[in-house]
Order: structure tokens, then C-alpha cells, then sequence
């Protein structure tokens, strides 16, 4: 049974750092890209970050660039997200996806693997 489980999000001020982490099982971790994204009320799920099979390459949105930093533990089946200097409008739920496809895909739809999401918000 595959599961993508988050931890790590909470309530944070403005200008405050966070690390999200997310476990993996029942799939061949290091055999499938890891990326993040973030969905806010009312929002399209925006992706932030993806990260390649080994850890070698990284891919970033626009929004996430110099503010987040994503990583994997190939040995730990988990990939982690720290995010920085948050502002209140990254307030969103943060989800972890598993893609087979390599190059550091962007859309949801190249993820097959979800998690339930970990909720982030940051007050002003």
C-alpha cells in the first residue's frame, strides 16, 4: 500500500522558518521523483518544488526560488521541504507527490503518489 505522509506544518509569523517532512512506503522511493506543492483556499495547486530521483537535480516555482529548499534521504524513503522568511500568503495546505517521469515535472497531473496534505499558516 503506497503512502505519502507530511508532518511538520503548523502556525508561524511572518518572516519565521519551517521544515516539512514526508515519509514514504510501499513504492521503490528512489526510483520516482519527489515534489512539493501547495494549494490555498479557493487556489489551483501550485507546484514549488521537485527534486530527482537521486537528489543530484532540483526545480523550483516561481514563487518558491531563494525561499525554499527541497531534499530527499534516499536511505530514509523521506523528502523534506525547508521554507523560509514565510509571508502570509504562502499560507496553504503543502502536499507531497511521487512522479515516475524524471526532469523535474511541474504539473499534478505527473504525479501519481499523493499525501494528504500538512497544513501551513503564517500570521502577519
Amino acid at each position: 500500500q503506497v503512502q505519502l505522509v507530511e508532518s511538520g506544518g503548523g502556525l508561524v509569523q511572518a518572516g519565521g522558518s519551517l521544515r516539512l517532512s514526508c515519509v514514504a512506503s510501499g513504492f521503490t522511493f528512489n526510483a520516482y521523483a519527489m515534489g512539493w506543492f501547495r494549494q490555498a483556499p479557493g487556489k489551483e495547486r501550485e507546484f514549488v518544488a521537485a527534486i530527482s530521483r537521486s537528489g543530484s537535480s532540483t526545480w523550483y516555482g516561481d514563487s518558491a526560488k531563494g525561499q525554499f529548499a527541497i531534499s530527499r534521504d534516499n536511505a530514509k524513503n523521506t523528502v523534506s521541504l525547508q521554507v523560509n522568511m514565510l509571508k502570509p500568503e504562502d499560507t496553504a495546505v503543502y502536499y507531497c507527490a511521487a512522479s515516475i517521469l524524471s526532469g523535474g515535472p511541474v504539473r499534478p497531473s505527473s504525479y501519481g503518489y499523493w499525501g494528504r496534505g500538512t497544513q501551513v499558516t503564517v500570521s502577519s
